[in-house]
């Protein structure tokens, strides 16, 4: 195995960084704190953070997020937050409000049965939310932090290095998984599988339509050349149900291509006039719901997914196609006309 493969979590956090360590040639730390109602996850987490070398600000329970405006948060809020209710919303929704605020990075864990009611409430700050994650996990997503705070980097992310990191950092995590289910004496070499992705500066961006030119400016495209109605939901429907029965022969992670099953979901769902829950896009993805919200997010960026409230609940979220994904499918099974079904 690599140094990679081997490193311990502090390692992989730094290795996120781009070489950039929590603590800087002048001393500085990045403060943190810690909101969770289990005492040994708590632990564990100050634990954590201590060993990637920030400073732990303070460190509580959830109930505690409804008394402590008056307190400057830290740089960096863990929170842990697997069962909901109206306390824990309010305290989450506050806390969203502070953070963005402030331009505090949050990193959430909750479970799949609380996932929906937490996205729903943290939509001001762009925060980090992990699903039942193992500790390692967690110390990817503080890596991911040490990554983006402005006052640690070493240099600016462009495109291109966010998808090498996101495509990292799902390596990482299937090399923690796979570490996790085997005993540490007869541990075998592990390599990404072979059908994982290569990390492409173009991902996330569609071919031009046949004839047009790299200089043409897309806008002025989709004015003149009007949208190509969206495929039969049944018979997207029918490709996802092909995909998903390979999982019944091979290993899941060989076909592994969560962008392209949500973008397929995502286009059934928009022809039905149905709304889809962040929980149900997960599943969808066909992979862990940790990994797919990391997917959802660089989606997001590129414009290609949007997040719309439910007008009813304010509560509640849902994620959509943008109308530049919805042109880019539409025009895709345009181009495969009627041979799609066979095709796919």
């Amino acid at each position: 195995m690599s140094k990679a493969q081997f490193a311990c979590p502090a390692d992989l956090a730094q290795d996120f960084a781009y070489g950039a360590p929590a603590n800087d040639a002048a001393g500085l730390r990045l403060s943190l704190s810690i909101f969770a109602d289990r005492p040994h996850l708590r632990d564990q987490m100050r634990d954590d953070a201590l060993s990637a070398g920030f400073r732990i600000a303070e460190a509580g329970d959830i109930a505690s997020l409804l008394h402590g405006d008056a307190r400057p948060l830290g740089d960096v809020v863990l929170i842990d937050c697997p069962v909901v209710d109206g306390a824990a919303l309010a305290a989450l929704a506050r806390l969203d409000i502070r953070a963005a605020h402030a331009s505090v990075e949050l990193v959430v864990s909750t479970s799949v049965e609380a996932l929906d009611d937490v996205f729903g409430a943290l939509d001001q700050s762009g925060p980090q939310i992990l699903v039942v994650p193992s500790r390692a996990e967690r110390m990817i997503a503080l890596g991911q932090v040490l990554a983006r705070v402005p006052q640690r980097r070493v240099r600016e992310l462009s495109e291109a290095d966010r998808l090498v990191l996101l495509r990292l950092t799902e390596q990482v995590s299937q090399i923690a998984d796979r570490l996790d289910r085997i005993p540490a004496a007869g541990a075998a070499a592990h390599t990404p599988p072979t059908g994982a992705p290569a990390a492409d500066p173009a991902a996330f961006r569609f071919d031009l339509p046949r004839g047009a030119s790299p200089a043409e400016d897309a806008t002025d495209r989709l004015v003149r050349t009007a949208r190509p109605p969206l495929p039969d939901p049944r018979l997207v429907r029918r490709i996802i149900r092909q995909r998903q029965l390979r999982a019944r022969f091979f290993e899941g992670d060989l076909f592994a291509d969560p962008a392209w099953d949500m973008l397929l979901d995502l286009t059934a769902a928009r022809a039905e006039h149905t709304r889809v829950s962040v929980t149900s896009l997960c599943i969808a993805s066909g992979v862990p719901p940790t990994t797919a919200l990391r997917w959802i997010g660089q989606m997001t960026e590129a414009g290609l997914l949007q997040r719309i409230e439910d007008e009813t609940d304010r509560r509640r979220a849902f994620i959509t196609l943008t109308d530049k994904a919805t042109e880019a499918m539409a025009r895709y099974f345009a181009e495969l006309g009627a041979n799609a079904a066979r095709v796919l």
